[in-house]
Parts: structure tokens; C-alpha cells; sequence
């Protein structure tokens, strides 16, 4: 591992917290894909299966930011324990109740409770942030490092749900994933030396950390994300499929993810320049433009390819987002800022895959990278737009000066 990758980890209990967020992270890629492919075996209702995956994405996207809320207000500990077991329980009611052929309502309210689940990559990031919070460097490479997990979280968990459900039996997959929340939450919240010092209502003012100028545009530039992410899943399958090699789209969005991987992993060892807001437009920008391969492409091995390349933009701008949001969000909101891109994000996949599934039906899969377009050109109009509002808090003034000490950010601002 490189010297700034073994920097991070001086600390102690780094490695430890940083284990247990990937672990208690695999929920986030396979439990929804684990309850679509249970319901679908055990039922064969696709739309069944579709709808629950839909409320539990949109359950989630409302409680996730309130659970980090609470987060912020009486520390990790306190608030993952309880909220996680009540998903545990609830994902297993779920399970049960399919095996008892229960009624379909049933499922809606184990699902609606699943949506509780934490973000852990949200908890994780907070540690890190407050070990590192005056190593501007150490932390840039922290958050790249997050940012390669996450991606790996999404390589490895699809294949391993679905992989479990069709290989042993139709709950395996749901079940290891709330297994692997249980123990990861477990594993970080035994940790007490990283947990971030809570922030109790007097400290908050009792307001959501929405109320920061530049969230909501940061917030809305990943549901324009999110848009692109879950169009380019959808439409993949549905262009290898139409191709008769349907089983090949997982390892062309492989290529996706492995360039983001590769990306992060570099600009992990780097010193970036210039400010946190410039950079996030650049990223947006590039990831925008590099939207228009596939468009062009007439073949899975020149798709592999041209998504290769689009991953290559994908983590350093999901990097100096996080970092971003450190700077839009007083430290005692944290949490819950990072939680709500997240949420933008997920909302954007949502609406991507669905979009982008009504123009595959309508059009065929070829016409359908226009969807992951558009949402791209959408998210550099907000990001763009909005760019006057992406600065620092007040608390965080005197923390905005460029990495290497010589220009304030006004001065970069001016610059640019």
C-alpha cells in the first residue's frame, strides 16, 4: 500500500472502523436485489418483486438522512444498535412471511421498516473526517479510499445475492445481507475511540442540515447522478440482452466500476488543486461528456470499453463531493450532509432505471443511453447554476484555504 494509504491508518482503531463499514456496507448493494430475485422465484411476480424494491429505495431515502440526524445529535452508538436491529427484524418478518405465503401488505410493512437501515459509508466518512479533520491531505485519501469500497461493495454484492438466492435457497441473499449489517454495526459502534463527539439540539439549533445554502445543490446534482447510474445498469442489460448475451452485462459494468476503482485508488496518492467547488464542476463536467461514447458505440466489447473510460471520472468527483460537503455543513451536521447525497443519489437511480426502462421498451436499448445523457447535462445545469452557492460555512472560513497553504479560496474563486 502507498505511503498516503498507510498514513491514514497511523491512528488507532482506523483499521478497525474502516473493516466494519465495509462490512456493515454490503446491505446497501444486496439487499434490494436479494429481495427482487427472492420474490421473483418464490412468486415469479416481477412486479411484486419491482414495487417492494421501489419502497424500500424510497423508505430509505427518507429515513436515512433522520436516522444520521439523530446520528449527529447522540453519537453512533446509541443510534445504529437500535435502528439496525429494528431492520434486522424487520427484513427477517419479511423473509417469513414470504416462506408463510403471507398477504402482500405484509411485505410492504417489513420493507417500509428495512428502509431504516443506516448508511454506514456515511458513519464511516464522519470517523474519518474527525480523525483527520486538520490532515487536509490524509483525509482527501481517506475519502478516495471510501470511495474505491464503495464501489467494490457494488462489484461484489449483486453477484453474491443473487448468486446465493438461485444457488442455495430463495432467502440466502436477504439473509446475509442483514447478517452483514448486524455484525458490521456491531464491529464499527465497539469502537469508541473513532466515534465523532455528539452534537446534542442546542448545538444543532434543532434544523436539518438542508438548511445549508449549498446542500440542496449538491443534493440535486446527485439525483442527476443517480439518474446516470441507474439508467447505465438498465439499459446495459437490455443492450447485451438484445445482443443474446445477457449474461455478459455484469462483467461490462464491471468495467464501469473498475475504472472508478482505479481512479479513486490514483487520486488517493495526489495533492489536487485548487478548490473543492472548482474541482466538483470540473468532475461533473467530464463525467457529462463522458456520457457521449456510449451513444456511439455499436458493440458490448466497445461499450466495455467506453464505460471503462466514463468510470475514470466517476470517484475523484464522488471524492471532492465528500469533501465538498464537509465545507457546506457545520461538523455537528455531518453526518446527516453526507446521508442526504446519498439520498439524492438513490432517488436518482430510481428514476434513472425507471426512465430508462420506458424508453428501452419504446425505443430498444441503443436509444436508451440518451436517458444517462440528458441526466448528466441536468446534473452540470444544477452544479453550474448553483455554483455561487457552493461555499464554505462560516465555521469552516478558516479552513478553506488551498492545500498547499499559498492561495485563500476567495483568491482561487476569482481565479477560475
Amino acid at each position: 500500500m502507498s505511503s498516503p494509504y498507510r498514513a491514514i491508518f497511523t491512528v488507532p482503531g482506523s483499521r478497525a472502523f474502516s473493516a466494519a463499514g465495509l462490512v456493515g456496507r454490503m446491505p446497501l448493494s444486496m439487499l434490494g436485489i436479494g429481495i427482487v430475485t427472492m420474490i421473483s422465484q418464490l412468486t415469479g411476480r416481477y412486479g411484486l418483486a419491482g414495487s417492494l424494491a421501489a419502497v424500500l429505495a424510497l423508505s430509505g431515502a427518507l429515513c436515512g438522512p433522520q436516522v444520521s440526524r439523530l446520528v449527529d445529535r447522540h453519537g453512533q452508538r446509541r443510534v445504529l444498535r437500535p435502528v439496525s436491529a429494528v431492520t434486522v427484524a424487520s427484513v427477517a418478518g419479511l423473509l417469513v412471511a414470504v416462506r408463510a405465503g403471507a398477504p402482500d401488505w405484509v411485505y410492504f410493512v417489513c420493507v417500509l421498516g428495512a428502509g431504516l437501515t443506516p448508511s454506514m459509508g456515511a458513519m464511516v466518512r464522519a470517523r474519518w473526517s474527525a480523525i483527520h479533520h486538520g490532515s487536509p491531505e490524509l483525509l482527501h485519501t481517506a475519502y478516495s479510499l471510501e470511495s474505491v469500497v464503495d464501489e467494490i461493495v457494488f462489484i461484489v454484492g449483486p453477484i453474491l445475492s443473487i448468486g446465493l438466492c438461485t444457488a442455495l435457497f430463495a432467502e440466502a441473499g436477504p439473509l446475509l445481507a442483514i447478517v452483514f449489517l448486524g455484525s458490521g454495526v456491531l464491529l464499527l459502534t465497539a469502537q469508541r475511540r473513532t466515534e465523532p463527539p455528539p452534537h446534542p439540539r442546542g448545538d444543532t439549533k434543532g434544523r436539518s442540515a438542508l438548511r445549508s445554502p449549498g446542500l440542496p445543490v449538491l443534493a440535486g446534482v446527485f439525483v442527476g447522478t443517480g439518474t446516470v447510474f441507474g439508467a447505465i445498469d438498465v439499459t446495459t442489460v437490455a443492450f447485451a440482452d438484445e445482443r443474446g448475451h445477457k449474461a455478459l452485462a455484469s462483467l461490462v459494468l464491471a468495467s464501469y466500476a473498475l475504472g472508478s476503482c482505479l481512479a479513486g485508488l490514483v487520486f488517493g496518492l495526489i495533492t489536487p488543486r485548487g478548490t473543492r467547488s472548482g474541482r466538483f464542476l470540473v468532475g461533473i463536467a467530464l463525467m457529462s461528456v463522458s456520457m457521449i461514447p456510449p451513444l456511439l458505440v455499436g458493440n458490448l466489447w466497445c461499450l466495455a470499453g467506453a464505460l471503462f473510460l466514463s468510470g475514470l471520472t466517476i470517484a475523484p468527483t464522488m471524492v471532492t463531493a465528500m469533501g465538498l460537503v464537509e465545507e457546506l455543513v457545520p461538523r455537528a451536521k455531518l453526518t446527516e450532509g453526507i446521508t442526504w447525497t446519498s439520498t439524492g443519489l438513490a432517488v436518482g437511480v430510481a428514476a434513472g432505471a425507471s426512465i430508462a426502462g420506458r424508453v428501452i421498451d419504446a425505443h430498444g436499448a441503443s436509444a436508451a443511453f440518451a436517458v444517462p445523457a440528458g441526466a448528466a447535462l441536468v446534473a452540470v445545469a444544477v452544479a453550474f447554476f448553483g455554483k455561487r452557492r457552493l461555499r464554505p460555512v462560516p465555521e469552516r472560513e478558516e479552513n478553506s484555504h488551498d492545500r498547499d497553504g499559498r492561495v485563500d479560496q476567495h483568491s482561487r474563486e476569482s481565479l477560475a
